[in-house]
């Protein structure tokens, strides 16, 4: 937890949101640009990655030189004192095939962490303009909105179940209402802490992908399970290793209606 010899929370929660709006205008200079005449133009997205990623270690290194990045190095097992405790996940591109493609659905993922607790966590759409934004342990919020999962009700063929690509390889689904792959994990988890999506189906993510979201989520009332209904901890990864299970993003107690309409496929 943030303590008074470290750097104060509003001043770290305006860096990070003035960060990610700060990436996001510099994102658009990039957004819907890519080669019409290739599915998914890999040199344009590797351009808007690396201009995003110098552009939070600048600001970074400005404002708090001490502060670590997730991915430079393996992070100490023990406690750390001052600065140095701290830890940013940051995750320049979610969504990159409809960036590259000028869909709206894609954002900009940042959270920080001390000595592995979390602290905040930050999701910018920039082409929509939803920010959402929470503290560990208190409210979420959409801009000034406060986020919160309203309480579950009967799922119906109005009910929205958020899923990944070639989802239809691995499960047979009776869910009874409709099913989407919007492309973006951080978007799809802060849909299910608006209260917009039942839950969302996750494969193929990382820990950059799921740092700052699982806080929003967690701060609105929900949960990331594994398949089996436990639920998932991120710190089991914090050395970086793929996540190869799936997960659930729902809000808490929901994960059994939402697996009964899941079957592995034969």
């Amino acid at each position: 937890m943030v303590d008074p010899g470290n750097p104060n929370i509003e001043d770290l929660i305006r860096f990070a949101t003035d960060m990610v709006c700060g990436a996001g205008a510099e994102a658009m200079k990039f957004y819907g640009k890519g080669n019409p005449e290739v599915k998914f133009d890999e040199d344009l997205v590797t351009e808007a990655e690396l201009r995003l990623v110098d552009f939070f270690r600048a600001r970074l290194a400005e404002k708090y030189p001490e502060h670590g990045i997730f991915g430079d190095s393996m992070p100490g097992q023990d406690y750390v004192h001052g600065e140095k405790g701290f830890l940013w996940i940051y995750d320049a591109l979610d969504g990159v095939a409809n960036f590259q493609a000028g869909i709206p659905i894609w954002g900009i993922s940042l959270a920080l962490f001390e000595n592995f607790w979390p602290v905040l966590g930050v999701f910018y759409m920039p082409v929509t303009g939803d920010l959402f934004f929470a503290r560990a342990g208190e409210k979420a919020y959409l801009g000034k909105e406060v986020v919160r999962i309203p309480d579950p009700g009967e799922i119906s063929n109005e009910s929205v179940l958020l899923t990944y690509s070639r989802f239809h390889n691995h499960y047979r689904s009776t869910f009874p209402g409709k099913i989407r792959n919007l492309g973006s994990t951080g978007a799809h988890i802060c849909l299910v802490a608006r209260g917009r999506a039942e839950g969302a189906l996750l494969a193929h993510v990382s820990y950059q992908d799921l740092a700052a979201a699982q806080i929003i989520l967690t701060a609105a009332g929900g949960k990331l399970y594994r398949m089996d209904g436990t639920e998932f901890h991120l710190s089991d990864y914090l050395g970086g290793q793929k996540i190869e299970e799936h997960l659930i993003a729902a809000p808490q107690g929901s994960f059994k209606p939402l697996k009964m309409y899941l079957k592995e496929a034969e």
